[in-house]
């Protein structure tokens, strides 16, 4: 693969990748073409584009973006993100669905990207990425650290949640009886698997007060005070 010659013949508002199928092209080059309505990655120097995803899809992304983030900013955890919110790793720019970031690893983060591994990913599959997010990202996501993996696919009704063991390999995590999986690197957070598969998802507030009831009861109370002033 040839770099690129001559990149004044296009510009980032351009919508179609205007990189041959043959040329290299720079992470940099990648994020001065890309903008945040752009959703693709950048894998071994070539630009994939992503297809547009389904409104269940995107209901289940919506609905874990609210319950994490909210966990985490009221717990003061680290950084919560969706896509298309980048994540650089050795040889590729990923965009997950939802990735979280430690306190311990916000320096990572950059205006655009994040420079390095997530601590938590999360994936949901559409059909035509099934080989992609549960095969290759699998792979690679083991091989970049990432000590946390969740992979839901809508279609089929399955959730499958990995957490690294001390060999560094992925090791997939069964919920309990109750059908609740609990997270290691977000402390105290877990989910209970049949919200996501439920017609109508959960309210945020219903479910973050059964999650953890006191510290979020707590965080409303503090918030309708400081309405009141």
């Amino acid at each position: 693969m040839q770099p690129i010659q001559d990149e004044s013949t296009w510009t980032p508002q351009q919508r179609t990748p205007p990189f041959g199928e043959n040329t290299y092209v720079t992470y940099e080059a990648f994020l001065d073409w890309a903008d945040e309505d752009t959703h693709a990655e950048w894998v071994d120097g070539k630009v994939i584009m992503a297809s547009p995803v389904s409104l269940r899809h995107q209901d289940i992304v919506n609905f874990l973006l609210d319950i994490l983030s909210t966990y985490v900013r009221i717990h003061a955890l680290g950084k919560v993100a969706d896509g298309p919110f980048q994540m650089k790793l050795a040889t590729s720019g990923r965009e997950p669905d939802l990735l979280f970031v430690t306190t311990e690893h916000v320096d990572r983060l950059q205006s655009t990207y994040l420079n390095g591994p997530a601590d938590l990913v999360v994936e949901v599959v559409p059909p035509e990425s099934v080989s992609r997010d549960w095969t290759t990202k699998f792979a690679e996501y083991q091989k970049a650290g990432i000590p946390e993996y969740w992979v839901i696919d809508s279609v089929r009704n399955d959730a499958a949640f990995y957490q690294l063991n001390e060999a560094g390999q992925y090791q997939r995590i069964a919920p309990d009886a109750n059908g609740v999986y609990t997270s290691r690197i977000v402390p105290g957070f877990w989910l209970r698997v049949a919200w996501l598969w439920q017609d109508s998802l959960p309210q945020t507030v219903p479910t973050l007060l059964e999650i953890d009831r006191d510290t979020y009861a707590e965080y409303l109370r503090n918030e309708l005070r400081q309405a009141r002033l």
